[in-house]
């Protein structure tokens, strides 16, 4: 009896020491414009860089000055990083056609995986993470920004509570004025403006938000039809993708409009939200916008920030590896949102490519 409660306690101890140490992380690729993010987070110690993929090495001279990083953590191929370091998860930053060669790496090694948004450019590739993921028993996450926004957050919940009654109509609006016009790097711009390595253009590049955040709220439910246009306003910056899109997803009973552009005026992630008994529009990350039916006003409520660990998508990985977070099976980081929202997109390019309806 007595080797039995020791062994308990032994065992709690063990999970307890590993909840507490570091999650070793290792980085593939430099070229995403969202890779800074991982360097710019010096006050937490959740997550330790163990190694850095990058076959670039300019990318890996500007960044070993920038951050001021050991050469000795820098790896010319993603093998011998994986061989060498022995990550407990990887975070990709390159290009989106390239995520599905990561997980075929790390899958077998049992090393989890985060990429940046969206989880692959073609619905073949998404499937194929999903089953090397189940298959080899790792998580694979989506990190898309809008995941860290407590007001999308209670937006779901006023819906789910039935406060905005039976959901209807979702528009979302999403981009900035344009890879070129913000000064992306050369890197990065070469990958957003490639069809290959991003897809299409601003299709992908933003209306991949409208495509993850819609699934979420339908609870993974597939769209039966997706109608998609897109335009080039500034082909002589982007001669070979598009940089606007307007996709209509349509549902048994609701529809979403996502307006993914590279012509905004300024930055914008925003999403409103109507049913049959008012509206949620999520304005930015915390500012909510509400009305609801039978004469009340419209109120807007300032939100506090999602709380740790969902404020930071290191944190989320590091705790989902740990165990100390079960993600729901619809969850915005997850495989079924998120193999679901390449469907979408890959259907939404076929749409536009043929100008017609494409039924799901």
């Amino acid at each position: 009896m007595k080797s039995i409660a020791l062994s308990c306690i032994l065992t709690l101890f063990v999970c307890s020491a590993f909840s507490q140490t570091p999650l070793r992380v290792a980085v593939a690729g430099l070229s995403h414009g969202h890779v800074d993010w991982i360097f710019n987070r010096a006050e937490k110690s959740d997550i330790e860089l163990v190694g850095i993929f990058e076959e670039n090495p300019d990318l890996v001279e500007r960044y070993a000055k920038r951050y001021n990083i050991d050469k000795s953590l820098f790896f010319s191929t993603l093998e011998d990083m994986l061989k060498e370091v022995k990550p407990d998860a990887v975070s990709a930053f390159g290009a989106i056609s390239d995520h599905v060669t990561v997980v075929r790496a790390c899958a077998p090694r049992k090393v989890h995986v985060m990429v940046e948004k969206p989880l692959a450019t073609t619905l073949a590739d998404a499937k194929e993470i999903e089953v090397l993921a189940n298959k080899n028993n790792i998580h694979v996450l989506t990190n898309f920004e809008t995941s860290w926004y407590q007001s999308n957050q209670q937006v779901k919940s006023m819906l789910e509570d039935g406060q905005l009654g039976d959901l209807r109509r979702v528009v979302v609006n999403d981009g900035h004025e344009g890879p070129k016009e913000i000064g992306v790097s050369d890197e990065f711009f070469d990958i957003l403006t490639d069809p290959q390595k991003n897809g299409a253009g601003a299709l992908v590049d933003f209306g991949c938000y409208g495509a993850n955040l819609m699934t979420w709220l339908m609870k993974g439910e597939r769209p039966i039809s997706v109608t998609a246009v897109v335009h080039q306003n500034k082909p002589h910056i982007y001669k070979n993708v598009d940089d606007e899109a307007t996709i209509i997803l349509q549902y048994p009973r609701a529809q979403c409009v996502i307006q993914a552009s590279w012509n905004w005026p300024f930055s914008r992630k925003d999403m409103e939200v109507y049913g049959t008994k008012g509206y949620a529009i999520a304005e930015d990350a915390t500012t909510l916008a509400t009305r609801l039916k039978h004469g009340s006003e419209r109120q807007t409520i300032e939100l506090a920030a999602r709380p740790a660990p969902f404020d930071d998508p290191f944190s989320v990985l590091n705790a989902v590896v740990k165990g100390t977070l079960v993600l729901e099976e619809n969850d915005l980081y997850g495989l079924r949102v998120n193999v679901a929202t390449v469907e979408i997109l890959e259907a939404a390019i076929r749409s536009a490519e043929k100008s017609k309806t494409v039924i799901l």
